[in-house]
């Protein structure tokens, strides 16, 4: 796994806080990136929509929409925007599995295939969605965030609240649990967590989705019905 290589040459501006991801595709590739993520593009790109997820998705109601911008006879330029605000890593898999949130895949290389990733019960405990984008081959990857990013070398265990988790490599286990116990899940404002063991990378949020939209909600404005 390596962060200076690149089949797609790419520069991030406006980061930690509002990253933007500006790409060039070469002549006759091809780039995957999240639907509704492209800001700007040369009139040269042509694109294509396709839904991933099959089965999983029919059961969980969870849908992947990917969109392929493809370059012409010349090379083109894409500009990416994520939906939040945050930061945006890069990767890049050789040969190579990387789990990503639900939500912080942003666009990756078409020798990487991303499908949607069941977590069985650990998810469905956990509150939060119950599959992962599975981010399996050789080639360039993005992901962003909500606030800024970390990446945590995990060497025997780690334990990182779901809601904080943005990406982790494969090989890692985990278990999800309550912080303190069942009565500190109802009583302490924390959720659950996951406890990582093994050895590999994590990538956390400094921010929480969540957590914004609890403290905005005190600020929201109520009309006050009318007898």
């Amino acid at each position: 796994m390596q962060t200076e290589k690149t089949d797609f040459p790419y520069t991030i501006k406006s980061s930690p806080d509002y990253a933007f991801l500006n790409v060039t595709i070469p002549s006759g590739k091809t780039l995957k990136a999240e639907a509704q993520a492209m800001a700007a593009m040369d009139t040269s790109i042509s694109m294509k929509t396709k839904m991933k997820g099959g089965l999983k998705r029919i059961i969980s109601g969870e849908k992947l929409f990917i969109n392929e911008y493809s370059a012409g006879n010349k090379d083109a330029y894409i500009g990416l925007a994520p939906g939040t605000p945050g930061d945006i890593a890069h990767l890049y898999l050789e040969n190579e599995t990387v789990f990503v949130q639900n939500g912080s895949f942003l666009a990756s290389g078409t020798d990487i295939s991303t499908g949607i990733e069941f977590q069985g019960f650990k998810g469905f405990f956990s509150g939060e969605k119950l599959f992962m984008i599975r981010c399996n081959g050789n080639g360039d990857l993005w992901f962003n965030t909500y606030g800024g990013l970390i990446e945590i070398d995990v060497n025997n265990q780690y334990v990182v609240d779901t809601g904080y988790i943005v990406a982790f490599t494969e090989g890692l286990q985990y278990k999800v649990q309550p912080v303190g116990g069942m009565k500190s899940l109802f009583f302490s404002g924390e959720g659950l967590v996951c406890r990582f063991s093994g050895e590999g990378k994590v990538w956390i949020q400094t921010r929480l989705t969540q957590g914004f939209v609890r403290w905005a909600n005190a600020f929201r404005r109520v009309q006050k019905k009318s007898n």
